[in-house]
Formats: C-alpha cells, sequence, structure tokens
C-alpha cells in the first residue's frame, strides 16, 4: 500500500492504496464520488474526465499514486457551495445537453477546461473538435454544442472558479 495526500473538491484527502488503483476507482470507491462515471477503461469515452490541478485528465488511465500533492476536482465539487451550478452545468440543464446523463459530467469537465484553454467564445467546429475525447451515444452532440456555447458565455459573466471551498 502507498499512502496519497491530496485535495478533492477542496477537501484535503489521505487514503492508502494499492500503486495500480485508478483516480477513477480511488474517487467512485473510496471517496464515494459516483458522478465521475467508467465507461470504456481504454480512455476512450470521457465519461471519467475529472480536473487535476485545473486541467482535465481521464480518471481511467491516471493513477491515484500520481496525484499525491495534487488537487482533484470532479463534478460534486463544481457547484459552488450551497448547491448552485456552475454555469456550464447549468447551460447544460438549461440548453438539454444530456439525454441518458452518463457521459454528461465527463462533458462538462472536458467543456470547462475547454473554457479555460480557449477562451469563452467558442464557434461550433471549435467546440465539436474539442470534444473528439468525449463519446455520447445518445444526443448527436446539437444539443451538447450548443449547451458548451452557452456556458462559455456564462462562465465569463462568473468569477473563475474550480472547486467548492
Amino acid at each position: 500500500m502507498t499512502s496519497v495526500s491530496l485535495t478533492v473538491n477542496g477537501k484535503a484527502v489521505t487514503a492508502d492504496v494499492e500503486p495500480r488503483t485508478l483516480l477513477v476507482q480511488f474517487l467512485r470507491e473510496g471517496q464515494r464520488l459516483t458522478g465521475t462515471h467508467v465507461g470504456c477503461d481504454t480512455s476512450q469515452c470521457g465519461a471519467c474526465v475529472v480536473h487535476l490541478d485545473g486541467e482535465a485528465v481521464k480518471a481511467c488511465t491516471t493513477l491515484a499514486v500520481q496525484c499525491d500533492g495534487r488537487t482533484v476536482t470532479t463534478i460534486e465539487g463544481l457547484a459552488a457551495p450551497g448547491g448552485t451550478l456552475h454555469p456550464m452545468q447549468a447551460a447544460f440543464r438549461e440548453h438539454h445537453g444530456l439525454q441518458c446523463g452518463y457521459c454528461t459530467p465527463g462533458m462538462i469537465m472536458t467543456a470547462v477546461d475547454l473554457v479555460r484553454r480557449k477562451g469563452h467564445h467558442l464557434d461550433e467546429a471549435t467546440i465539436r473538435h474539442e470534444l473528439e475525447g468525449n463519446i455520447c451515444r445518445c444526443t448527436g452532440y446539437h444539443n451538447i454544442v450548443k449547451a458548451i456555447a452557452a456556458g462559455a458565455e456564462a462562465m465569463a459573466a462568473e468569477p473563475v472558479r474550480e472547486a467548492a471551498e
């Protein structure tokens, strides 16, 4: 067993893990943060996307030991204290950027990172290109793209926030 200490959604966490423990297992099984989904276990679908030190990573191919001393934000940590949705979460709800919802947490985490990297004014081609690592089997992406564009604009009016503090 290896001891890891990290910050998850603004909370300090220390745990003993097997060196082979994936971050997605650590979050879902160890921390009971089940919003991070396991879709493919091969880094193809994006359902497991979380932020590691503010950048999107796929938790199904990231080891928990790699996160020692770092900060992880999951979909549960994106909302403000008190439950106010992050602007991207609100945009997905408002623009119906989901159907079954399984890919939605990963899509939202990817979208927030996309805005951080590319800015608040995103065109459809950029959004679609940036979503290539995320698979949705239900929606056809039209409403997801609309939601991301709206969420990006809404984020421009919000103060920068990563995890619930």
